[in-house]
């Protein structure tokens, strides 16, 4: 991968037919038309695999690919100049990343694989034939770049307002939900594959800090966490403990 760009050997051509793609078969995203169906498949470029801790996206850099995950976890996060991180958002399957170096020309947060992830690539220079030939495509895209807003505004105000116990218990339920949404949820469990580091840097709290509070939290009853498996007992009540349930739309739209 080079400094200005992927590099198009990376990409797989024709790896995975959008007819087989696994987000169709989740109830929680919205179907195609056959006629959409066809367009994607000419529209894709490819797959792309990503490795465990490697970077998709710098910051101030450009790329010419926007990608849909089909598989895998990866985060979004800005550094400051003194190394500090702040995560601004998780990014799963069915999420849309790389939209905003589309528009903008460079991208304004770096992205990094929290797991290997596989991902949909398509080519930024052809997004203006997907609008002109498939408007409701095209509001598709503007779909998730408004939940995109919605999610980051909840964290926002999150970081911003809530204490330490109600920034802990949002984020775990906005985690888990999204989760649940990209069918990554098995009964009441999940694999969360971010660290303690990964999620201090997502409630701007230190390591330390946050280990106390979510040690306090725990007894609660509300779930356990134990190595990478989260597993909710009690929706309601950690809905309590965080001030109200993260806002979540359904059905999802993918591209």
């Amino acid at each position: 991968m080079s400094q200005d760009g992927h590099d198009l050997k990376l990409i797989t051509r024709g790896a995975l037919a959008c007819s087989a793609c696994p987000l169709s078969k989740l109830a929680t995203f919205r179907d195609l038309t056959s006629e959409e169906l066809a367009f994607m498949s000419g529209f894709k470029v490819g797959d792309m695999q990503l490795r465990k801790g490697a970077t998709l996206f710098v910051e101030g850099e450009s790329s010419p690919y926007v990608f849909t995950v089909l598989s895998g976890w990866l985060f979004r996060y800005q550094l400051l100049d003194d190394g500090r991180r702040q995560i601004i958002n998780y990014a799963m399957p069915g999420d849309l990343v790389g939209l905003q170096g589309a528009v903008f020309g460079t991208m304004l947060h770096s992205i990094e694989a929290l797991t290997d992830v596989r991902l949909c690539a398509f080519e930024r220079k052809r997004f203006w034939s997907l609008y002109e030939r498939h408007p409701a495509l095209g509001f598709d895209i503007t779909w998730l770049a408004a939940e995109a807003k919605s999610i980051l505004a909840d964290f926002l105000v999150t970081v911003g307002q809530r204490s330490a116990s109600e920034r802990i218990a949002f984020v775990l339920l906005a985690l888990y939900q999204r989760a649940q949404s990209a069918g990554l949820v098995e009964g009441n469990r999940v694999t969360f594959p971010f660290t303690q580091d990964h999620f201090a840097d997502t409630i701007g709290f230190s390591r330390v800090h946050t280990n106390k509070r979510m040690a306090s939290l725990r007894r609660s009853g509300t779930f356990t966490w134990s190595g990478d498996t989260f597993e909710l007992h009690d929706e309601a009540r950690l809905a309590e403990i965080a001030g109200g349930l993260p806002t979540l739309i359904e059905p999802r739209v993918f591209i």
